[in-house]
């Protein structure tokens, strides 16, 4: 609490506790860091004001930065100034300012040091409140051999590891299953969706493959050996970076046809054209590789006058030969050898029979015929795009090949059941495993009679078991069976949080949130919640990933938010909640209220209020006063809701602190629109409501890239923003009216 409190007490020009309202000094009030941030909508960006970053970031090593001792946080001097580092800038320069620098002299040293200063700035200003990090158990049928010798991880789940095993089974298969609905989009799981199903994630990687960059088991990027022959990296004189890959030359799909580099190029050339466009009902980004922004992607076929039909930054060599090139402003990203990773696919697939790629030395393009029209003016390839994409018949299963290790033979959308069969043409995995198990039946489970399900023989395995109930029942099961069943256990990457709509409501002010946190016993939610199978951590990261490690190394320390109401009322006071709904001082009883400028806050913290009105925000003496009052959104049928109405709504610290919880019980779909406070799955209203909601959230990418997601961009900040907050250490003025 010492380091929470010294942090407190470096935030510039804090209300007075002193006197009623009409004694606060309003233009201290507004001089507030935060109340900076609320006022951004009275702004250019680019003009008033820009992010630090794209001010001088791209300029900035590690060595130029300077680490209080205190507090652990970073700082920068531009142009004689000493300037904090916000989530913005530090996410940013963690991926993308990795040159070796001062004491620092790996790229790892250089990222695990801007991820250290990141995740303590995070522990800090407190975007989410983690509650709990389980355990998780893999229960199988032992007649699946191999789980011991080749286990799962957060990295590597049983679809993934089961290349390794073999079934014992008379008819050579595995059932597995999953509590998430399989939609039967297996090719593309994100056409035209916000966000993809992880089962349908999972088919996908299993009949996707012969990829040139290999997800590693322990979470990393290596080249795919198996199928990259030779790779060269070349940084160009403007800075860009250009990958060419050559393949071998005995690779082919699941119907025996041979793979040529053609096959590597055919989908992203399809997928950067308005056709995709047009085909998914939205725009895929490509603007990592050269010439698509601005060029390419403006091209709508013969006779477009706008852009071109030249993609310069892909160029097909040879028959086993393509490169991409990436422009020097993406150049050093830290994960670069991901801008080379292609994976094969069915060129007709994409680009529609008798379409072909052609490069004359500027770039590859296709074939005019691609670009053609019907009637009504619409791309005929976009619906033939959109039926390879959607159709979930055997028929278009079966109409081309797949590249994994598996293709897919049926789907039956009446029970959620995807049938898969094992590709003999295969080449491997990148460490050369090819499957054994002849058939994959991957179906929906549902929690409540999975463990009968499974004793029945209707699964073979059962993954991401968690809880104290499940777990006891599971590893019971298992340790019965005479050997029949066995399980591994691994600790999860990601947790279940109590998230914030970090712009809106009491939630916005970081000293809310951290009130929240200090109010809870956390590790004994964890406790109550996992059985005993599983723990808290204090920020976004899993324990055994390599950056934590490294950082603690480093020497990073964070704040536990040890369980302490004092300590919550004094961070509150600090922040000047000190009044009653009246603007007098604050009585000690009921619900405070913190005052807010006139010329700072917006309409939708005007019109704040709790879920049945009984508080709301007034209007006193000039300045308006928002009530400490948390409408919080939680989702149905889920024991984590449950025990947040004790551990959260009715925890006694909370209305110790002078704060009341709201909660409204709901799905999880509407529960995001809240979130997003747009009708994303139509069902928002238009007028926000709620500042908080409990979900959860994972680290298990093999990338830990957080650039863009913390931006103060307006032109970006509704579609990359990740919490919805405005770190104001981020905020760059450049009108000194403006600030």
């Amino acid at each position: 609490m010492k380091k929470l409190m010294a942090l407190l007490m470096a935030v510039a020009m804090m209300v007075s506790v002193v006197g009623a309202l009409a004694d606060v000094d309003a233009a201290a009030v507004a001089d507030q860091p935060e109340f900076q941030v609320m006022n951004l909508g009275n702004y250019e960006y680019g003009k008033d004001y820009e992010s630090l970053y794209d001010y001088c970031g791209k300029d900035i090593t590690i060595a130029d930065v300077r680490e209080d001792e205190e507090t652990g946080f970073g700082y920068i001097t531009v142009d004689g100034v000493e300037h904090e580092l916000g989530l913005d800038f530090l996410t940013m320069a963690m991926v993308f300012n990795t040159t070796p620098a001062g004491e620092y002299e790996t790229e790892d040293d250089v990222y695990a040091a801007w991820w250290r200063l990141y995740i303590t700035r995070w522990n800090y200003l407190l975007p989410e409140v983690p509650l709990y990090s389980n355990e998780y158990y893999d229960l199988y049928n032992a007649q699946i051999k191999g789980v011991q010798e080749h286990p799962t991880n957060p990295f590597w789940n049983p679809a993934s590891a089961l290349i390794d095993w073999s079934s014992e089974k008379a008819d050579n298969s595995i059932i597995l299953g999953s509590s998430t609905e399989l939609s039967g989009q297996f090719r593309v799981p994100a056409f035209g969706k916000s966000s993809p199903g992880s089962s349908d994630n999972d088919v996908a990687n299993l009949v996707t493959g012969l990829e040139t960059v290999s997800t590693t088991k322990e979470g990393g990027y290596e080249w795919n050996d198996t199928v990259v022959k030779a790779h060269e990296e070349t940084f160009n004189e403007d800075g860009s970076l250009t990958y060419t890959i050559t393949i071998y030359d005995d690779l082919k799909l699941s119907d025996g046809s041979a793979v040529n580099a053609k096959n590597y190029l055919a989908a992203t050339m399809a997928g950067a054209t308005p056709v995709y466009t047009e085909a998914a009902s939205r725009e895929s980004s490509f603007r990592t590789v050269k010439g698509w922004l601005g060029e390419y992607q403006l091209y709508t076929g013969p006779g477009s006058e706008a852009g071109t039909k030249v993609f310069s930054g892909l160029r097909l060599l040879d028959d086993y030969t393509f490169s991409v090139t990436i422009p020097a402003e993406f150049a050093n990203y830290f994960y670069k050898i991901t801008y080379g990773g292609f994976s094969a696919e069915p060129v007709a697939a994409y680009l529609g029979e008798g379409v072909d790629i052609f490069d004359d030395g500027e770039g590859c393009y296709l074939s005019d015929e691609f670009y053609a029209k019907d009637e009504e003016g619409k791309y005929i390839q976009a619906a033939a795009i959109r039926k390879l994409c959607t159709d979930t018949s055997a028929e278009n299963y079966a109409a081309y090949p797949w590249s994994g290790p598996y293709y897919v033979v049926s789907f039956d959308n009446t029970d959620s059941t995807a049938t898969l069969k094992l590709n003999p043409y295969f080449k491997g995995n990148y460490e050369g495993a090819t499957p054994h198990i002849e058939t994959i039946i991957y179906r929906r489970a549902v929690s409540a009679t999975q463990i009968e399900d499974f004793k029945a023989g209707g699964l073979d395995v059962i993954a991401a078991i968690t809880g104290g109930a499940d777990t006891d029942n599971a590893l019971k099961l298992a340790d019965e069976s005479n050997g029949a069943y066995v399980y591994t256990h691994y600790s999860r990457a990601g947790y279940g949080k109590l998230g914030f709509r970090a712009d809106y409501g009491p939630a916005q002010f970081t000293s809310v949130r951290q009130a929240i946190a200090l109010c809870m016993d956390r590790p004994r939610f964890a406790k109550d919640f996992t059985g005993g199978y599983g723990g808290v951590v204090n920020g976004p990261y899993y324990t055994g990933s390599w950056m934590y490690k490294a950082a603690v190394e480093q020497g990073m320390e964070l704040d536990d938010y040890a369980t302490s109401a004092d300590d919550a009322i004094a961070v509150l006071v600090e922040d000047g909640w000190v009044y009653n709904a009246d603007g007098t001082d604050y009585s000690g009883e009921g619900v405070r209220y913190k005052a807010i400028p006139a010329d700072a806050i917006n309409e939708n913290d005007k019109n704040y209020k709790s879920v049945d009105g009984a508080y709301k925000t007034e209007f006193v003496n000039g300045v308006y006063l928002m009530p400490l009052v948390i409408n919080w959104y939680g989702t149905a049928d889920n024991e984590f809701t449950d025990l947040l109405q004790t551990g959260f709504r009715q925890n006694a610290n909370i209305a110790k602190a002078g704060m009341v919880v709201y909660n409204t019980i709901g799905d999880f779909a509407p529960m995001l629109d809240e979130l997003y406070q747009q009708a994303a799955y139509g069902y928002y209203s238009g007028s926000p409501m709620y500042c908080a909601v409990n979900f959860a959230t994972g680290f298990n990418s093999a990338a830990y890239d957080y650039s863009y997601n913390m931006t103060v961009d307006p032109s970006m900040y509704d579609d990359y923003s990740s919490y919805y907050i405005k770190d104001y250490a981020d905020i760059m003025w450049l009108n000194a009216e403006a600030e």
